[in-house]
């Protein structure tokens, strides 16, 4: 069981990138899949999650509403994060991770039982 994420790199302010996670040995349709971030010197912090129910109710960190967009693609067994309008604070290694959070608890990092690798999002100009 593998979680994949990709899709960093480096980009100016205002920029975009969107982040992909994909599975390797389980469908990802029977997990929450959250995206947490770390940034240098700082704690993990929930960035954003996709429910596993049929609703996929999301949800967001309060820095990137607005400008952040999660969604699946069951086709492709992936997770995406959309993320536009980018600031110099969202630099950070990216990760994504799939689990079972049980009510609001879906930024609760231990909750998730798979993780993928992290990629690196650096905002700068």
């Amino acid at each position: 069981v593998q979680l994949q994420a990709s899709g960093g790199g480096l980009v100016q302010p205002g920029g975009s990138l969107r982040l992909s996670c994909a599975s390797s040995g389980f469908p990802l349709d029977d997990f929450s899949i959250a995206w947490f971030r770390q940034a240098p010197g700082k704690g993990r912090e929930g960035v954003s999650c996709i429910s596993s129910t049929d609703t996929g109710k999301t949800y967001y960190t309060h820095s990137v509403k607005g400008r952040f967009t999660i969604a699946r693609d069951k086709t492709r067994n992936t997770v995406y994060l959309q993320m536009n309008s980018l600031k110099p604070e969202d630099t950070a290694v990216y990760y994504c991770a799939a689990g079972r959070p049980v009510g609001s608890a879906y930024f609760t990092s231990s909750l998730y039982d798979y993780w993928g690798q992290g990629t690196l999002v650096t905002v700068s100009s």
